[in-house]
């Protein structure tokens, strides 16, 4: 798990540094990584997705965590909850 959560906050980093996108048509909430803990191993039902590349997935994933890379976001959108907790990273 701390690897896991090594590597949602090394995404972080790079998405913070990452050049601005533009606003979503939805409202979106930041969570931080501890609060996401907390709230699984609380049994929230949450829909967690990786967005990094499959090596990355592979390496260290969150235990749950489904893999779906940011370029497939758009095509694979059905699958995603629209009910749950979705998270990104």
């Amino acid at each position: 798990m701390r690897r896991a959560l090594i590597g949602v906050v090394a995404a972080g980093v790079l998405l913070a540094s990452a050049a601005p996108a533009a606003p979503p048509e939805y409202p979106v909430t930041f969570i931080k990584v501890d609060e996401l803990k907390v709230l699984l191993d609380l049994g929230a039902k949450a829909d967690v997705i990786d967005v990094r590349h499959w090596g990355a997935y592979v390496d260290s994933h969150i235990q749950g965590a489904r893999s779906m890379p940011l370029r497939a976001v758009p095509d694979r959108a059905l699958e995603i909850s629209k009910t749950s907790l979705v998270v990104f990273y």
